[in-house]
């Protein structure tokens, strides 16, 4: 039940990017040190995009569940992605958090840029 939550969740954000103008460069990039979900593009940016998706926020938002040590994964994971693709070295990057919260049907999204 937790990954279909998930896949609505990034199916959800991956519309609301494209939606906004984003060109999507790729989803579910993963290495031996984990998964970004989505890396996107819009102007000269490169962003870095986790989503984090619930059905409650019983337990806290979204947001919440990316402490230190997933943010500092996540650095890593971007680091492989910029070293392996050579034309978005003269890009601008940043880390952005969706929130993709889903309650009887209804979906609330929040999009945080330079979440951190």
């Amino acid at each position: 039940m937790k990954k279909k939550t998930g896949y609505i969740g990034e199916a959800v954000a991956k519309k609301f990017l494209l939606d906004k103008g984003y060109k999507i460069l790729f989803q579910n990039y993963r290495t031996k040190f984990g998964e970004i979900d989505i890396v996107a593009t819009i102007d000269n940016i490169v962003a870095f995009i986790e989503v984090k998706t619930r059905k409650t926020i019983a337990y806290g938002m979204p947001r919440e569940a990316i402490n230190y040590k997933k943010q500092m994964n996540y650095r890593r994971l971007a680091d492989h992605f910029i070293l392996s693709n050579p034309s978005i070295h003269n890009k601008d990057f940043r880390f952005d958090v969706i929130e993709v919260i889903i309650t009887n049907e209804k979906k609330q999204i929040k999009h945080i840029k330079n979440a951190f």
